[in-house]
């Protein structure tokens, strides 16, 4: 609690400044849990989900496979399922069937990440606007005040004032910290992607050239 009083009694120190890094503090703990939470629901087994996949694709099961797809939905298995579905169809139309999954996924996957480095650096200099203007405000305040008491006024308005600095700076360390976890973390969904796709579309083409030979 002790905690909490300190943190809230620098935020009512900060004035006016404090209020615009709230507010972006609040975006960025929005997306930093929005893309954690889709980013983990994402997240597939790659070495299971081929193992899966090589048994039912050598045994000629492709509806197994699409139902080893359909059992568990990430952006993944539904981009395997739509290759999987054209397995009639020449290689091209395979590849591109994934390709056209691809373009509707690969998306959602990246989307809003990229804010956090502008509310980062927004962050930063909201601190520093507000820091500015305390100071701006901590002298003006001084300039008619017997001098005994210049020194005091003084360095609590500077005290205050860096408050901002401080809030500002921590919430867009948080933000580029996070920013650069979720970049790669959707840099490893995509790379698995790129991976599993190829394979399939290998699988899918030996397995017909067998089937014909």
């Amino acid at each position: 609690m002790s905690i909490l009083k300190a943190l809230a009694d620098a935020f009512h120190e900060g004035d006016w400044g404090m209020w615009p890094i709230l507010l972006i503090n609040v975006f960025s703990l929005g997306i930093i849990i929005e893309r954690l939470v889709f980013l983990r629901r994402s997240k597939v087994d790659k070495d299971k989900l081929m193992a899966l996949l090589r048994q039912q694709i050598a045994a000629g099961n492709i509806q197994g496979a699409i139902k080893v797809c359909s059992g568990n939905s990430t952006p993944l298995t539904r981009i395997v399922a739509a290759g999987l579905m054209k397995t009639n169809r020449s290689n091209e139309e395979i590849e591109a069937a994934m390709e056209e999954a691809s373009l509707r996924e690969l998306p959602g996957l990246e989307k809003r990440t990229g804010y956090l480095a502008m509310l980062g650096n927004l962050a930063t200099l909201a601190g520093l606007l507000g820091t500015i203007t305390g100071l701006i405000k901590a002298f003006a305040g001084v300039a008619g005040v017997d001098q005994s008491q210049k020194a005091t006024l003084l360095a609590k308005g500077i005290s205050e004032a860096m408050n901002c600095t401080a809030f500002g700076l921590a919430t867009g360390i948080l933000a580029l910290l996070f920013f650069a976890v979720l970049n790669g973390m959707t840099q490893g969904a995509l790379d698995d992607i790129a991976e599993v796709k190829s394979t399939v579309a290998n699988l899918l083409s030996t397995t017909k050239a067998a089937a014909r030979g």
